[in-house]
């Protein structure tokens, strides 16, 4: 136990090492490193569907649909690029329909879904948080990198999750939804929703780029959401049986296991964001 204990404890400051060095070191190694955690998250994913035995999907090439669908988004919305940046992602899309003429396979819509379930669900979800990470000035002259925008998300995430947990354990009784996840609880969730409130205001105190209001905004919708993230992937393993996406990171599971909050707070948060700058 000890010796899992510590691989897992190890695994796990190198992957946040790894992960926050990225993001705030510059968005060169934030767009690389992403971009690849998007191919080896879609990468992974098409492998748990093709196990069903159901489905063949391609597997390199629906990864690398990501990976470059990641590269585009933040070559555009950080104005480095025009639209034409997407024209490549159009011909691996219109490869992998193409694709199924050829194939003997007897499930071609079905290979298409799981297919395009990867690229909405992986690849449009992480390619998304560009569009929090680059934004324009106020005078509207230019796009930079904020990398407080993407590192806030992650630590919400993480404060969401350890404080639902330590809150769950002493106090949860009432079950969040125990058709999918037993263990989580109402008092779980609230606990770590009001803990992520906490980091929320902290972040507004050194941070000007939002107010507070919009700070304290952010972190609710990374509280509900995140949960929401973690419910959906758990959802999807109970249907796949099995317990962990993969084994990339020892005691931790696969890169599904580490992005599920992320993947569906990500666009929650992109869409709160436009809509307050709407207003």
């Amino acid at each position: 136990m000890n010796s899992n204990l510590i691989k897992r404890s190890i695994s796990g400051l190198l992957f946040v090492i790894l992960l926050v060095g990225s993001i705030v070191y510059g968005s060169v190694t934030f767009v690389a490193l992403f971009a690849l955690f998007s191919a080896f998250t879609t990468y992974e994913l098409t492998g748990l569907l093709n196990d069903t035995q159901k489905v063949t999907v391609n597997r390199p090439i629906t990864a690398l649909g990501s990976f470059y669908l990641f590269i585009a988004m933040a070559g555009y919305v950080s104005d480095n690029a025009t639209s034409v940046i997407f024209i490549p992602y159009l011909a691996i899309m219109l490869y992998l329909f193409i694709q199924q003429l050829y194939l003997k396979h007897e499930n071609p819509i079905g290979n298409l879904s799981a297919t395009m379930l990867s690229q909405f669900y992986v690849g449009l979800n992480f390619a998304l948080i560009n569009a929090l990470s680059f934004v324009s000035n106020e005078g509207g002259l230019y796009v930079d990198y904020y990398y407080i925008m993407p590192l806030a998300l992650f630590i919400f995430i993480w404060v969401n999750d350890t404080g639902a947990y330590c809150v769950g354990s002493l106090l949860g009784k009432r079950k969040l939804f125990p058709r999918i996840s037993p263990n989580k609880s109402w008092e779980g969730s609230i606990g770590g929703g009001i803990s992520t409130l906490i980091a929320a205001a902290i972040i507004a105190s050194i941070s000007p780029i939002l107010s507070y209001a919009e700070w304290m905004g952010f972190g609710l919708v990374v509280a509900v959401f995140g949960t929401w993230g973690d419910l959906i992937e758990s959802r999807f393993k109970r249907q796949l049986k099995i317990k962990d996406s993969g084994n990339i990171l020892p005691g931790h599971g696969g890169f599904l296991d580490r992005f599920d909050s992320t993947l569906i707070a990500i666009p929650a948060v992109v869409f709160y964001i436009y809509l307050i700058k709407m207003f």
